[in-house]
């Protein structure tokens, strides 16, 4: 099963090794592209077959920073039932700008805070060990996060795992960032990923 994952990471690692410049959005019957990002429409993650769900574009003021895309088992655009389902998520941040470190934690803990705020002690904790994975990111690099019943969410981090974090509460909590109530990339980031 690893040795599938780790196939299946990298390979979505390697569908767009440099996004560089702004392009409108375009669809073909295998791929959709957003800002210079193309995406495969499905991926196997193991012995699943998933479906690109939405693609968003996450701006900071007048700055593009990245492009998520969302795969699970059928498209949905219901972040609740999404949320509430025990089953695969598979989201690759495809990076168009350079971040650092800093920059991503706090991102992240703005993210837990704003989106999950009865947090408790564990999962505190296990945004911390989702903080210590991150590593400063450029231009044209990917991170890759992916959910399995039974297994946790796996981090990818520039192609290389970075470990697992066990339970669907961390596993909620993380996509609640993107697709909670108050999503940091905004509420129109939130609609594309959920295919609107």
């Amino acid at each position: 099963m690893a040795f599938l994952l780790n196939l299946s990471l990298t390979a979505a690692l390697a569908v767009n090794p440099a996004p560089t410049v702004a392009a409108p959005l375009q669809d073909t019957a295998s791929s959709r592209k957003v800002a210079n990002v193309t995406m495969p429409t499905t991926v196997d993650v193991g012995d699943h077959h998933l479906v690109l769900n939405g693609m968003a574009l996450r701006k900071k003021m007048m700055f593009k920073v990245y492009v998520a895309s969302l795969y699970l088992p059928a498209k949905s655009n219901n972040a609740d039932e999404i949320l509430a389902a025990d089953a695969p998520r598979y989201m690759v941040m495809s990076f168009v700008r350079s971040v650092d470190k800093g920059k991503l934690c706090e991102a992240w803990e703005d993210g837990l805070e704003k989106n999950t705020p009865d947090a408790g002690e564990q999962l505190k904790g296990d945004f911390k060990r989702l903080c210590d994975s991150m590593e400063d990111i450029k231009d044209g690099e990917q991170m890759v996060f992916t959910y399995l019943p039974g297994t946790g969410t796996t981090v990818g981090v520039r192609g290389a795992e970075k470990g697992v974090i066990e339970g669907k509460e961390f596993a909620d909590a993380l996509f609640r960032c993107w697709i909670g109530p108050n999503p940091g990339p905004g509420q129109g980031f939130k609609k594309d990923l959920l295919g609107g």
